[in-house]
């Protein structure tokens, strides 16, 4: 869909930076340029999709012809329920499928091009650093790129260590490692995950598990647990547990 051709992105770099302008691009069409876009679909003109571009741009077209296609194809249709719902409803909708989209067409790259697990797991990890469409068009999280600072190792804060002695930074990490004991800095991060437990169910650490510390107790806990989700995280200063919370209550 793109007028100028684009470079293939091969390694998890590339394609996250791929991914973060076609999310930039899919952002300003749900938010600053909403008035436009809703002109665009137009439920009397074909199936449109709402297509994000690796320059941060996106537009409103119509699917491409070839079969099977370059890439995955977002939503077709979009248009046609624009007047059937609330406005907020159906941007939000939009939202959602756009972000299977992004994901789709990233692990697409992914295979092509053959990542191995470490390699699919550092770029879930570095894409999970960012806010969801939909969170940003629901509100959740502010539209401003809070987490685009990775560096060129392409290591994002999932997998960064937190120490105890930066107690002024906060513990509140998404999809993070709960942090090791001192002893064990020199083993391999895989032995680290197996020894963490939820301070709330006493469940083990999962790499797919979003994980949140008490900055009072300093336990670690799933998010599900403490009923805390990754955007709500982002808003916290100090986090305290609910076992914590009770206590401070009572004094």
């Amino acid at each position: 869909m793109e007028g100028v051709p684009q470079p293939i992105p091969r390694t998890v770099e590339e394609v996250f930076n791929d991914f973060r302008g076609r999310r930039s691009g899919l952002i300003k069409a749900l938010t600053t340029d909403v008035d436009k876009f809703y002109q665009q679909c137009d439920p009397e003109k074909e199936n449109l999709c709402l297509y994000g571009l690796p320059n941060e741009t996106w537009e409103v077209n119509l699917p491409v012809e070839e079969v099977p296609p370059e890439l995955p194809e977002p939503a077709l249709g979009i248009n046609f329920a624009r007047d059937g719902m609330q406005e907020k409803d159906w941007l939000s909708l939009v939202a959602v499928h756009s972000d299977s989209w992004l994901l789709a067409v990233a692990f697409y790259f992914g295979a092509r091009f053959a990542f191995g697990k470490n390699e699919r797991k550092r770029l879930y990890r570095m894409i999970n650093e960012l806010p969801t469409i939909f969170e940003v068009v629901t509100g959740s999280v502010k539209p401003k790129e809070q987490y685009a600072n990775h560096n060129s190792s392409g290591k994002s804060k999932s997998s960064a260590k937190v120490s105890r002695q930066s107690e002024s930074e906060s513990k509140v990490v998404k999809m993070s490692l709960p942090p090791k004991d001192e002893e064990e800095s020199g083993e391999d991060e895989e032995d680290d995950e197996q020894g963490a437990t939820c301070g709330a169910c006493g469940d083990s650490y999962g790499t797919d598990e979003f994980w949140i510390c008490c900055d009072i107790c300093e336990r670690w806990f799933h998010g599900k647990c403490v009923k805390i989700t990754p955007a709500k995280a982002e808003h916290i200063k100090q986090y305290k547990c609910p076992s914590c919370s009770s206590k401070r209550a009572r004094v």
